[in-house]
Order: structure tokens, then C-alpha cells, then sequence
């Protein structure tokens, strides 16, 4: 269950559908398509550091506990408060429109986004 490392994206599916059901702005989501993003992540117990890497020099950092209200920001740049749980290895967090899973599986990282029944799913491949 160590999450611990750098993940490079490799691909997706239902991108298009996902975004347009969470209202994401056009320009965003044409930002955002196949976008190399990277995504490193620091565990230490139950504290993490989720930072994603977007080309261009954008980064996104959410900070939390497992079990703890904590501040976060959405794709969209949106902020919220959100209690990151543990849920069969994975990490499960409420988003304001989707509910977001994270998990390691077959040493990629595995995440799953869903909003009324569209399901988006991304997969990054470990590169540190």
C-alpha cells in the first residue's frame, strides 16, 4: 500500500465525458487532455503530500491525514474541504461533484474519478 514516489501519466479513458459532467471550463479541459502531468506523492504513515506536476510549471499540492478535514483544490482549481479516507488500500476523498480513488495496482498508480455514473479513469506508470 506505499504510495510513496513519481508517477508519469500514461493514458486515460472517458476523459471528454468526465469533464463535461463536472462543468469543467472548455480551456481547462483542452489544458488538461493528455496532459503529461506528474504526479509525486510523499507518504509517511497516514500523512501525504499529493503533488501534481502539469507542463508549463502549474503544480497542484493537496496535503492531508488519512481520517482528517483537510484543505484541498480540484482539477479545476477549485478549494474545498475534503476527509481523505482509507478504504481496501485505497484512497478515497469526496470531491464538491465527483468522488476521487486512488490506489497502486501493479506498481502504476490507479485513479478513478466519478460523477452521476460517469466514470474517468487515469493511469501513471512509476518513473522514481
Amino acid at each position: 500500500m506505499a504510495f510513496s514516489g513519481k508517477y508519469e501519466f500514461e493514458g486515460d479513458e472517458n476523459y471528454d465525458a468526465f469533464v463535461q459532467q463536472i462543468g469543467l471550463p472548455s480551456d481547462k479541459a483542452e489544458m488538461g487532455r493528455n496532459c503529461k502531468i506528474v504526479t509525486e506523492v510523499v507518504q509517511n504513515g497516514n500523512d501525504f503530500t499529493w503533488t501534481q506536476h502539469f507542463p508549463g510549471g502549474r503544480t497542484t499540492t493537496n496535503t492531508f491525514t488519512v481520517g482528517k478535514e483537510a484543505d484541498m483544490e480540484t482539477m479545476g482549481g477549485r478549494k474545498f474541504k475534503a476527509t481523505v479516507k482509507m478504504e481496501d488500500g485505497k484512497l478515497v476523498a469526496d470531491f464538491p461533484n465527483y468522488r476521487h480513488t486512488s490506489e497502486i495496482c501493479g506498481g502504476k498508480l490507479v485513479e478513478i474519478s466519478t460523477s452521476s455514473g460517469v466514470v474517468y479513469k487515469r493511469t501513471s506508470k512509476k518513473i522514481a
